[in-house]
This record gives structure tokens, C-alpha cells and sequence, in this order.
């Protein structure tokens, strides 16, 4: 498992509303136009980062992480493991608050350069899954508390 315990709740809940979503296209078939969807129903800022610099859901687009003139709490990252670490150590570079790698992505050694330079980070998960897995926790919970003890 690649993410400490607690740390996929407190980036989600806690860490900041704006997310750069890296390999963001207007592509309505990739699955991070869809997870960018997700995101956006729970209130995140979404800023697509791909080479064409599309305007995704309404959002300007920017060519890489440094061209965004604004402050980016979460990078998630949705690009081949092979590309994943060079985008970590940007998201270090821009001041970046948290580093999601998305399902299939994987870089160990970039798992730990980001975690020694005191960056949150979560590797080979799905934000969006984790939001549903976090709604239906949630909810069963308040069931539970609503029933009456026998």
C-alpha cells in the first residue's frame, strides 16, 4: 500500500480545494476527464496541466506545473510511471502541498523523494474512488448511529 495511514483522508479533507491534474485533456474517454468530474462535484478546484493547455470543465489549462500563476495544493498525477517522477519533483518544485500518483502509476524512488522533501503523498489510488469509499463510510455510519440499541 502506498500511502500512510491517514493520509488519503487528510489530503482529501484537509490539504487544500486546488488540484492540478496532470495529463488533463478534453478527451471526455480518459479516465482523468472523469475523475476531474468527481473532484470538481466535491468542491476542488481542478487545473488541467497537459501540452496542449486545453480548458478543461470550464478551467484554463497550463503546459506544465511551473506555468500556473497560482498557488496548487495537490498535483495528481495521471501520466506512465515513467513520467511520474520528473512531474513529483516539480510539484516539490512549485511548492506543492501533496503528490497523488493515480491506479497503475507507480515510482518508488519518487515516493520517497517527495516524502523526504515533506510533501504528502499517495501512490496506485484513485481520489475519486476514494471520495465514493469515504461518502458510503460516511453514511453508513450515520445509519448505524440512527438505529436504536436493543
Amino acid at each position: 500500500m502506498y500511502a500512510e495511514p491517514g493520509i488519503i483522508r487528510k489530503i482529501i479533507e484537509e490539504t487544500g480545494d486546488t488540484w492540478a491534474l496532470v495529463g488533463l485533456s478534453s478527451n471526455t474517454r480518459r479516465a482523468a476527464y472523469g475523475v476531474a468530474e468527481v473532484l470538481r462535484r466535491h468542491g476542488k478546484r481542478v487545473v488541467p496541466v497537459h501540452p496542449k493547455a486545453e480548458t478543461v470543465h470550464g478551467e484554463q489549462g497550463y503546459a506544465s506545473l511551473a506555468e500556473i500563476p497560482f498557488e496548487v495544493d495537490v498535483v495528481d498525477v495521471f501520466v506512465n510511471s515513467d513520467l511520474a517522477g520528473p512531474v513529483a519533483d516539480e510539484a516539490v518544485a512549485i511548492g506543492a502541498k501533496a503528490v497523488w500518483f493515480q491506479l497503475g502509476v507507480v515510482d518508488e524512488d519518487a515516493y520517497e523523494r517527495t516524502r523526504a522533501a515533506g510533501l504528502d503523498m499517495v501512490m496506485d489510488r484513485c481520489p475519486a474512488i476514494e471520495l465514493d469509499s469515504m461518502r458510503l463510510r460516511a453514511a453508513r455510519g450515520a445509519r448505524l448511529a440512527e438505529e436504536p440499541l436493543s
